[in-house]
């Protein structure tokens, strides 16, 4: 049975070190890369092959069923490796070269089957690992700055879609091969650094792993069934709505992108490049917002925060609705960008805070990701089909709609960790390791109000 790890009351605050959170990052801004240049680039290879948009749809969301599937089960495997190089690293050495020749391969290929079985590959490997690197974060990381180096890793990926972009208009009129190869080979050598300059066996949460495995009569290691078993068993239910919210406001999110081309060209009547560049401004208040956010968060509390940033996107989402211009709809996306920022800074650190051990941290890293990946897959579709019934003119009041589903799930939330405490009393109350916060079936040890 999964058991919650007592906390170990500090002397005071773990002083934040922006090296390894840097470095990580630097491994997540890689990997990104891949993947953004992959949604790009992909499709066009498709239409070589298959005329019908539908298949190829189905096709490059081929990666998202397989990281339903995969990444849980190798987050939980990582969370129960023990070798000398680490549980995390091991995984990624490994996969990293392997998913930097399939991704190359790609433009190789000279026939349909073969660029879908290249393509099927490339997504199982690079999906293996994928929370297995982000794990690494809350294994090095104290709690309380745990919001503040996410934030890196959050900015880090935004800025792959910068790379991508500018990797397409260098490189792939010119040499498509050539082009394939860039992102793969920034991915080695950005894990190559990581390698070479983080040491896994010194991180707090694989010492405490190592350590409990010594001991003969210790805590057993904990299996993906287990992780789940535990998560749907207990009473309170404060994890599940957390998942529930990285759902949906994934899906409000994906669905506010995806749609505002053709929202463009069919309400406000511009062009499709028009229309393509209304997503720009939002992605650059992104960025610049990101990390004052992850220090607010230490002040005000993540939940709270996220709550703040829920209303302010949905706001924006009835201002665009009111306000039918391109103005009012730039302004809508840049605080609607804003407001997601909240989300996307601090929700997985939200699931770390709740997780009941720091021998579960890859596990909640993957059932983090998976959350978000279904979201974002079935979140347009679900848009979609309200749009159906209302019409074009309604879909920032439909994107508001599910948005604010996921306000009403958060409220149900009410258990937060050690970080949150501290943001509200200002000094630490329990072990700067949210994840061994007391378990929810004792007395929460605090409650946020709604």
């Amino acid at each position: 049975m999964l058991s919650r790890t007592p906390p170990v009351s500090p002397a005071g605050r773990t002083p934040f070190s922006w090296r390894v959170p840097a470095l990580i990052s630097l491994a997540v801004f890689a990997q990104e890369s891949t993947w953004n240049f992959y949604d790009a680039q992909v499709p066009p290879l498709l239409r070589d092959y298959v005329s019908s948009t539908a298949l190829i749809g189905l096709l490059m969301g081929l990666d998202n069923v397989l990281g339903i599937f995969v990444q849980p089960w190798m987050g939980s495997r990582s969370d129960r490796t023990r070798t000398r190089w680490g549980r995390r690293i091991p995984y990624i050495v490994a996969g990293t070269p392997v998913a930097a020749v399939l991704f190359m391969a790609l433009p190789f290929t000279t026939s349909f089957p073969a660029l879908v079985a290249v393509m099927f590959l490339y997504a199982l490997v690079a999906n293996s690992y994928k929370p297995v690197a982000e794990a690494l974060m809350p294994d090095f990381v104290a709690a309380e700055h745990r919001s503040k180096a996410n934030a890196l890793t959050r900015i880090a990926a935004s800025l792959t879609i910068v790379v991508s972009s500018l990797v397409s208009v260098l490189l792939v009129d010119h040499d498509l091969r050539l082009a394939f190869a860039v992102p793969a080979l920034l991915m080695i050598v950005a894990v190559g650094v990581l390698v070479l300059t983080v040491k896994e066996r010194r991180a707090p949460a694989y010492q405490e792993a190592v350590a409990q495995s010594a001991v003969p009569d210790g805590p057993p290691s904990v299996r993906l069934r287990d992780v789940l078993g535990e998560l749907l068993r207990d009473r309170d239910r404060s994890r599940v709505w957390m998942l529930a919210v990285v759902f949906l406001v994934a899906g409000a999110w994906a669905a506010s992108r995806a749609l505002m081309t053709p929202y463009g060209t069919e309400v406000l009547g511009l062009t499709k490049g028009q229309a393509g560049g209304l997503g720009l401004p939002g992605g650059i208040a992104f960025i610049i917002a990101a990390f004052p956010i992850a220090l607010l968060a230490g002040r005000v509390g993540r939940l709270r925060l996220i709550r703040w940033g829920l209303v302010l996107f949905i706001a924006a989402m009835v201002l665009g609705a009111l306000v039918r211009t391109p103005l009012g709809t730039s302004a809508a996306v840049v605080l609607g960008a804003v407001g997601y920022a909240t989300f996307s800074v601090n929700a997985v650190v939200v699931l770390w805070d709740l997780a009941p051990s720091r021998r579960v941290l890859g596990t909640y890293t993957a059932l983090y990701g998976v959350g978000n990946a279904t979201g974002s897959a079935l979140g347009p579709a679900l848009v979609g089909s309200l749009v159906d019934l209302t019409g074009w003119a309604y879909l920032l009041l439909d994107v508001a709609l599910v948005a604010a589903l996921a306000l009403f799930a958060l409220t149900r939330i009410s258990r937060v960790g050690p970080a949150d405490r501290i943001g509200r009393t200002g000094r630490e109350d329990a072990s700067p390791d949210a994840p061994d916060a007391p378990a929810a079936s004792t007395p929460p040890s605090s409650t946020e109000s709604h």
